[in-house]
This record gives structure tokens, sequence and C-alpha cells, in this order.
């Protein structure tokens, strides 16, 4: 299935398409589990009535926690962006939310103790999957990623149990912003 190259695009009209390979009927179903049922429906109402593209990500996300009742927000950082850390979690708190921050340090851990390739080096490891577990102690309610490097934010999704979100992905060469490359291609093509 490639529904970049589907010139019907059948799906916008209500229609199943024939790529299709999973049961319509099982995935309806889970979307009528009570959790799923909550966020779609809250969801709904950040975008619905005009409202799509009148929110920040910041706000939406404040917004989004609130109307579902997240109270304690959990926020997965690199190291590299604790500036940006500190600043989110007062605006969080200025917004009546409750931020528990956690680096990607965590632990203090030498990259030795995980990358079995690197040995006597006095490195610090990104540990992203105590991360987790550390955000998974605090009960957070919602946890948002932010900066993690391409391979620990896989490591992290997999072992947070808390709803997750991403509020900002790493990209040091576009700024925290991979679309524009690929804009920037699309306008030289």
């Amino acid at each position: 299935m490639r529904c970049t190259a589907c010139n019907s695009k059948v799906c916008r009209t209500g229609e199943t398409c024939k790529a299709v390979s999973f049961d319509k009927e099982e995935i309806k179903n889970k979307y009528s589990e009570q959790h799923a049922q909550k966020i779609v429906q809250v969801a709904a109402k950040l975008v619905d009535n005009g409202r799509a593209g009148t929110l920040s990500r910041m706000e939406e996300i404040v917004e989004f926690s609130k109307l579902n009742g997240y109270n304690k927000i959990g926020l997965a950082y690199c190291y590299g962006m604790e500036k940006d850390a500190v600043d989110i979690s007062n605006y969080f708190k200025l917004s009546g939310l409750n931020m528990v921050p956690i680096s990607c340090t965590v632990g203090g851990y030498q990259e030795s103790d995980f990358n079995e390739t690197k040995s006597n080096t006095k490195t610090v490891a990104c540990n992203p999957i105590g991360q987790a577990e550390q955000l998974n102690s605090e009960n957070v309610d919602l946890t948002l990623t932010m900066g993690l490097c391409l391979g620990h934010d896989i490591l992290f999704q997999k072992n947070i149990k808390s709803d997750c979100t991403t509020l900002l992905v790493k990209d040091r060469v576009y700024n925290h912003n991979p679309i524009e490359q690929i804009r920037q291609t699309s306008k030289t093509n």
C-alpha cells in the first residue's frame, strides 16, 4: 500500500480501498474503547469548528491536557536543550499544570555501560530507557518528548507507559524543523 501513489483517494469519500489489509470492524472496535474514545473526542475539540491552526503546539498540549484531566506532565528532554526544558516547565506551571522534566543523562551512566563498542570512555551516556522508567515511577499522566536523538526516541517510546506525544524533534541542521529540508528540496525540483 502506498497512499501517496493512489489516484482515486476513495478513502476521502468514506470508502475502503482494496489495498487495506486490516480488519475494518476490529479497528472500529478499538476506537470504541473508553480511553481511545476520550482522546478522539478531546482531539476533535482542538480542530473542529474552525479551530484547526488557531493554537500553537504548546497551547494545544495544555488544552488537551486539561480537557483529558491530565495534571502531571512528563518531559523527556535532551540535556542539550535544558534551557528550553526550564522555559517549557515554567510555561506549563503558569498554565496550571505540574511538569516533571527528566534529562536524557538521568542515572549518570557512562557510554561504555550501554554501548558494547565503547570501552574505557568517560563520556556520559544518554539513557532513554532510564528516562522512561523514571517518568513511569513518577506516574505522569502525559509525556512529551523534546529533542531525543534518533534511536533514543525509539527506546524511550517502547518503555514509556503513559500517553506520549512529541513536542520537538531534534534536527540540528534545520533548527529542529525537519520538514524544512523537504520543502527546500521540493522547491528546487
